[in-house]
């Protein structure tokens, strides 16, 4: 995995955090589980970056 990669799991943490304050602001509590479910996604993605990025040393 490469900087695309690293970038996407970022973009799907940011937009976790989106939706996760739409539904909050329109209290629509699904809205607000899929943005944290995408945030989950997004940090789990990252996390196995890193993993990666430190087998490379």
């Amino acid at each position: 995995m490469g900087i695309d990669d690293k970038f996407d799991a970022k973009a799907d943490e940011l937009k976790g955090k989106a939706k996760e304050a739409a539904g909050r602001a329109t209290d629509d509590p699904d809205l607000e589980a899929e943005g944290r479910g995408e945030q989950v996604k997004g940090n789990l993605k990252q996390a196995a970056e890193k993993v990666k990025d430190a087998f490379k040393r």
